[in-house]
């Protein structure tokens, strides 16, 4: 593998899979339902996580000479248990990462086929139980509107109304995407280069267009700032400064995607200096990015109207600029899309990984003799996956994603220590600076995100763990590949 990548490719390397759908999909809610404006503050802790994390993620990555995900790292240095725990919770990851993208672009694509006149029955368009309300010929979610008719002095039960009963346009494209899998994709450098430009550019035209609105309407802006820190509402993570520390926790999902640097350590031309330039420089470019985004769309729409699966798309509509919200919403759709299909894909990798250790049966792995991919698993994940976005709300699944990200943040942040510990001679080409100062503000910072999400949350991540654990000491560990060779050498050891 050449080592042919300096800081400025990891830096861009970086900012392309980082600027992805968390942006355009999640900030919305968690200003409105936890933070208010104060979501930029959020934004900086998240942005520190993921700094910490980086580090340590980029130990590992450097010590095992392919690139891979958590799950690789778990199972050369800490064992097949915690590898078993880190894959399963990748799986909880990637399949909800992927249905909550999908429930982002289900409402870009809804908002732009109601620019054009073209709308989609408002039964098929929400999860069970969304109210949803018409309003100038546009279906909306009532929560999204209440603001505005209160302002306008509208009666909201005048207007016609229906309920959602389940999120069929996110339903389809997780079956689009599946079967794109499943007949096989051609993975593009520059097709991936083209998206990340489209992906990058939705965000400056945001900025642009929302910062001229902000400066010609200054007093309507300050309005919706205000205030900044909403004051608690009375219970734990509900505006307040534990809402910021819970908004942040949820909006840890624009920042996944950052341990794509990580796995380039291997090709870095020099990864002790080059590998702590690109994660934490490609992180502080994000998080201005992701802060003057966040800050703007608060300041052009009031907070507690973005609780919606497509906030940028209800900012730029605000603003008036038509071709900038044409602009806007198509590339979103398009980036979101190319999220999903990222996203299952790497589902299908874990699958495919852990059944080659004997850790799952071996159809999970099963390669479809004609397309060459695992297509039962990719089936099999696509089916979940395009139920839980039809059925379950945004927030929820945004979640349960943070915290299964987050929990094998702490994990990689304790191998990376414990290794230290007990193997300090392994080569590293590059080492975590500060072991284990690092490691040890990745695990509590980490950990204080994951303890400021709700208790359900934690309820579904506990539930989610158990059946893996159970599934692990019922299959995984008695058909190990592992296992069977320790038990063939003691075999044959034995007189």
């Amino acid at each position: 593998m050449a080592d042919v990548l300096g800081p400025l490719n990891l830096i861009t390397l970086g900012i392309g899979a980082i600027i992805g759908a968390g942006i355009f999909v999640l900030t919305g809610s968690a200003a409105a339902q936890y933070a208010g404006p104060a979501i930029i503050l959020s934004f900086v802790l998240a942005g520190i996580a993921c700094a910490f994390a980086g580090l340590c993620y980029s130990e590992f990555a450097s010590l095992i000479p392919i690139a891979g995900s958590a799950y690789t790292y778990g199972y050369a240095t800490l064992g097949e248990l915690f590898a078993w725990i880190i894959g399963w919770d990748l799986i909880l990851e990637y399949a909800f990462g992927a249905a909550t993208v999908a429930s982002g672009w289900s409402g870009y694509v809804v908002s732009f086929l109601q620019d054009y006149g073209i709308h989609l029955p408002p039964q098929l368009i929400a999860t069970p139980g969304t109210q949803m309300v018409q309003f100038q010929g546009r279906w909306e979610p009532l929560a999204r509107m209440l603001d505005h008719f209160k302002e306008a002095k509208i009666d909201p039960a005048t207007l016609p109304h229906a309920v959602g009963v389940i999120n069929l346009v996110a339903l389809v494209a997780i079956f689009l995407v599946t079967t794109i899998l499943v007949i096989g994709i051609k993975e593009s450098a520059n097709l991936n280069s083209a998206i990340v430009i489209v992906k990058v550019g939705i965000v400056l035209v945001f900025i642009g267009i929302a910062l001229k609105w902000v400066l010609s309407n200054p007093e309507k802006a300050a309005a919706n700032w205000a205030p900044f820190i909403p004051a608690n509402a009375g219970e734990f993570g509900k505006y307040g400064w534990s809402g910021i520390a819970r908004a942040s926790a949820v909006i840890f999902f624009a920042y996944i995607g950052f341990d794509a640097v990580s796995t380039a350590a291997q090709e870095a031309k020099n990864p002790q200096r080059d590998m702590p330039i690109g994660i934490l420089g490609s992180l502080a470019i994000c998080t201005v990015l992701y802060i003057l985004v966040a800050g703007l769309l608060c300041g052009v729409v009031k907070y507690t109207a973005l609780n919606v699966p497509d906030p940028v798309a209800v900012g730029i509509d605000a603003t008036g600029v038509r071709w900038g919200s044409f602009l806007v919403k198509v590339g979103a759709i398009a980036g979101l899309g190319s999220v999903m299909l990222v996203m299952l894909l790497g589902q299908s990798r874990v699958f495919f990984s852990m059944s080659r250790d004997g850790l799952l049966p071996q159809w999970a792995g099963a390669v479809h003799p004609r397309f060459r991919t695992p297509w039962i698993s990719t089936i099999l994940v696509g089916f979940f996956v395009a139920f839980f976005a039809a059925l379950i709300p945004i927030g929820i699944l945004g979640e349960l994603v943070s915290i299964g990200t987050l929990l094998a943040f702490v994990i990689v942040c304790a191998g990376v220590w414990v290794l230290r510990v007990k193997k300090p001679e392994l080569h590293r080409p590059f080492k975590t600076p500060m072991v284990p100062l690092v490691p040890i503000m990745g695990i509590l910072i980490s950990g204080l995100m994951m303890c400021s999400l709700p208790l359900d949350t934690w309820l579904r991540l506990i539930i989610w763990l158990v059946i893996g654990m159970a599934i692990y000491f019922t299959y995984g560990a008695s058909h190990s590949r592992v296992q069977a060779i320790r038990a063939a050498a003691e075999a044959k050891a034995q007189p």
